[in-house]
């Protein structure tokens, strides 16, 4: 926080009969410091100074590097902070809240950090950095809450959908999770256009494998199960992979290597212009018999295409929503628009709330 420096000016005692001084007596003295200053030893003085200078400041070299040399090893930190440190820093409970982040995506990260502060569970949270700015910008403002784990993607294509940017970036998503379960952690992941309006660990009951969210815009019964849905038109669920939850046992294990196993499978091309959510749906449909499976409840966690088109369910199930997640849109603008629009952009307001600060 800055701070004020407020200096008290000191007060001067008045000269002894200062009214029986003539002006011309500072007038004169004036001159003669004047001159005694442009003088032959003056300038000999100034003369001197000036050769010293020259001769000691290549040996200091600039300024700026003194102040640069910290800034470069604060970078080389951060740059060989691994994800084994960065979860043992941010996991202390057993559980991190992830979330994979570009540049392009930071005020939406803002945005899901304010929310996840108001529930006290900001100090949970682990950012993995999607390029090298964004690892700098929140390590900078929030010590070891940001890790890179190399390579990093293509920084100008991985916030375009459909692109094979977004793909690359997208695609890294189950293993940096396998790792963090490898580690024996419960994992939380979120993408970061999603709101809190309530603590979710409560609706997460149960020692389940994996929990998740089902994508879909059709309302269910409130009392809904909670098995893995029936396959849609295209054979399989559609499950979100942007909300998810894991517990370190061998069947989330097999649920992520499964994941990474169809994206291989089905990289991206032109025609298909594929993300990661379909191959963790076909991992689902394909392990669900040898693991333990949940579906979140969907007035708790709805999609964007429910939450925010269908305002008859929202008025019905006022209450009880936790996560709100703006999908059912592309682009930065829209998106943004649409939380304003629903009060669920509190960036401009309340950015004192987040753990970052204003970026």
């Amino acid at each position: 926080m800055a701070t004020s420096l407020h200096q008290r000016q000191q007060q001067q005692k008045p000269l002894a009969d200062a009214h029986h001084v003539s002006p011309n007596y500072f007038s004169y003295g004036f001159h003669q410091r004047t001159a005694s200053l442009f003088g032959r030893s003056g300038l000999l003085v100034l003369l001197a100074l000036m050769v010293l200078l020259g001769v000691l400041i290549p040996w200091i070299g600039p300024m700026d590097s003194l102040f640069s040399f910290s800034s470069s090893a604060s970078l080389s930190r951060w740059r060989d902070y691994t994800l084994h440190q960065a979860a043992a820093f941010v996991g202390r409970n057993g559980t991190i809240i992830v979330c994979a982040v570009s540049q392009p995506y930071l005020p939406f990260l803002q945005n899901w950090l304010i929310s996840i502060s108001r529930q006290k569970h900001q100090d949970q949270v682990l950012v993995i950095a999607e390029d090298y700015a964004t690892l700098y910008e929140v390590n900078n403002k929030w010590p070891g809450h940001a890790v890179l784990v190399p390579p990093a993607p293509d920084a100008q294509t991985a916030h375009k959908f459909g692109s094979q940017g977004f793909f690359n970036f997208t695609s890294r998503r189950p293993q940096h999770l396998l790792h963090l379960l490898d580690l024996g952690y419960r994992v939380m992941y979120n993408d970061v256009d999603m709101v809190w309006l309530a603590d979710p660990f409560p609706y997460l009951e149960g020692h389940h494998d994996v929990y998740f969210t089902d994508d879909m815009a059709a309302v269910k019964p409130l009392n809904h199960p909670h098995s893995l849905p029936p396959p849609g038109k295209k054979g399989r669920t559609y499950i979100c992979s942007c909300m998810i939850f894991l517990r370190p046992t061998d069947g989330a294990k097999v649920v992520m290597k499964k994941w990474i196993e169809e994206l291989q499978l089905q990289p991206w091309s032109k025609k298909t212009k594929s993300n990661d959510q379909p191959a963790f749906n076909w991992a689902l449909n394909k392990t669900a018999g040898q693991v333990d499976l949940y579906l979140l409840p969907q007035a708790a966690f709805p999609s964007g295409g429910l939450y925010f088109k269908n305002e008859t369910w929202v008025s019905e199930t006022k209450g009880k929503h936790v996560i709100i997640h703006n999908n059912y849109i592309t682009g930065f603008e829209k998106k943004i628009t649409r939380f304003r629009h629903f009060g669920l952009w509190f960036v401009d307001d309340c950015s004192h709330e987040s753990p970052l600060g204003r970026i």
